[in-house]
């Protein structure tokens, strides 16, 4: 570490670390609310909440990244530089399964931006820092080291999160996780602390996956990740033994989706995939992400254990098929014009969550059973009542005793529920089934 600390890194780095300030409208049906609520709302029934977040810019003409939760649900995004200057920003696209969304302001002028660096080349005990704007303070600066990498803290399908000790708090998501170099190695994204402050656990979503979405997002204005068709579950002891494998490794097929292009390609349940493009498969997360990660149409040898024998397939990787990702106003207009007729992969909010009607692709990507019926949960407001009690990946199978299988049906409920009291789910999270009660704060 040099004499002057990270001054110097710092005072190159900080100019292109921006504010996200975000503005959502409320709209409420019928008399409002009464207690401690009632302050929100005006005589017409209409009010505001804002929030605040962190990005970067990684462009002179103004492409900004921030967490998709920062901006989710936003009337009007604005970004706030260094020196004062306020922006009005636009989203050119956004991704809940990584929290990760790419928005782009109109630069007067080439504005100041950093570029990424190799995630992969991260040692445990690095130096790091991260710069953002914790509790509204823009521009802070705190330091770290690489306390872990490929953190699993079951945020989504694709958790591959660096672990940092730089302090990272409320304000802080979105913000950029610097090495020595000034390079972005990571996205700062989630916090563990029972208290809701720093204590020391953090964790950043890698850079190497970071640009795979953001190119996608640039060239296509969305997310365009490969699907295998397999529902994969833990390399069990016996499973590896039938599969003549000496330990367990590799990734356990459970079910092989008809059509699919491992059904194509001859792929079975009990099969255990041990590479796939010539990538070996430790565990089946790994799996997961190295398919979402490979080019649609493209053809990869997939090899798999299958008894004692050793058997390589060829599979044409197909598209994942995804929920449908609207922003802003257009999420109200669609839900309003969809009421009582959700289409598959329909998005909505409600309760804080952000819902997603289960389609074949979401079940395989989040390994939902065939029998689960109910909405999927895709992403969940860090300040909701929702937030310690729902995860991403559980299906909201009934709210208040009524089976919600549609984004209308579910608002529904919540509309009509009493406002005193809160909203009783019933959820499955891996199979299990357990009941939740959540406030409508």
């Amino acid at each position: 570490l040099p004499p002057e600390g990270f001054a110097d890194l710092a005072e190159r780095l900080i100019p292109a670390v921006v504010n996200i300030s975000t503005t959502q409208r409320l709209e409420i049906a019928g008399p409002p609310p009464s207690g401690r609520f009632s302050e929100l709302f005006n005589e017409d029934a209409l009010s505001q909440v804002s929030s605040l977040g962190s990005g970067f810019v990684i462009s002179a003409d103004g492409v900004v990244i921030t967490n998709n939760h920062v901006i989710e649900g936003a009337d009007a995004i604005e970004v706030i530089f260094h020196d004062g200057a306020r922006l009005r920003a636009t989203i050119l696209g956004r991704d809940p399964a990584t929290d990760l969304a790419v928005l782009k302001v109109a630069a007067p002028r080439a504005l100041p931006h950093v570029s990424f660096g190799d995630s992969d080349t991260l040692r445990v005990g690095e130096l790091v820092i991260a710069i953002g704007n914790p509790f509204g303070l823009g521009g802070s600066v705190s330091a770290g080291i690489v306390s872990a990498r490929n953190r699993n803290i079951e945020l989504g399908r694709y958790d591959d999160f660096i672990q940092t000790d730089a302090a990272i708090n409320k304000g802080n998501s979105g913000g950029p996780l610097f090495n020595m170099a000034g390079e972005v190695v990571g996205v700062n994204t989630a916090i563990a602390s029972p208290m809701g402050g720093s204590v020391g656990v953090s964790f950043a979503t890698p850079s190497d996956l970071v640009q795979r979405i953001v190119s996608q997002i640039l060239q296509f204005g969305e997310t365009r990740r490969g699907w295998l068709g397999v529902r994969i579950g833990v390399v069990t002891a016996d499973a590896a033994r039938r599969a003549g494998l000496a330990s367990p490794r590799g990734a356990l097929v459970l079910a092989v989706t008809p059509g699919s292009p491992a059904a194509k390609a001859g792929i079975r349940p009990d099969d255990v995939i041990l590479a796939f493009n010539n990538r070996e498969i430790g565990e089946g997360r790994l799996l997961t992400r190295v398919v979402a990660d490979t080019p649609v149409d493209t053809a990869v040898p997939v090899e798999v254990a299958r008894g004692a024998r050793r058997v390589t397939v060829n599979v044409t990787v197909a598209r994942l098929d995804e929920p449908r990702v609207v922003s802003g106003p257009a999420v109200r207009s669609a839900q309003q014009k969809q009421r009582g007729a959700a289409t598959p992969g329909e998005q909505g909010r409600v309760l804080g969550m952000t819902l997603a009607t289960l389609t074949d692709g979401l079940r395989e990507r989040y390994g939902v059973g065939l029998g689960v019926r109910g909405l999927l949960v895709v992403g969940v407001d860090a300040t909701a009542d929702a937030a310690d009690k729902v995860q991403v990946g559980d299906v909201i199978v009934e709210m208040q005793f009524q089976p919600t299988e549609s984004i209308a049906t579910a608002q529904r409920v919540v509309e009509t529920a009493p406002s005193s009291r809160p909203v009783l789910v019933y959820l499955s999270r891996n199979g299990d089934m357990t009941f939740r009660s959540i406030k409508a704060r």
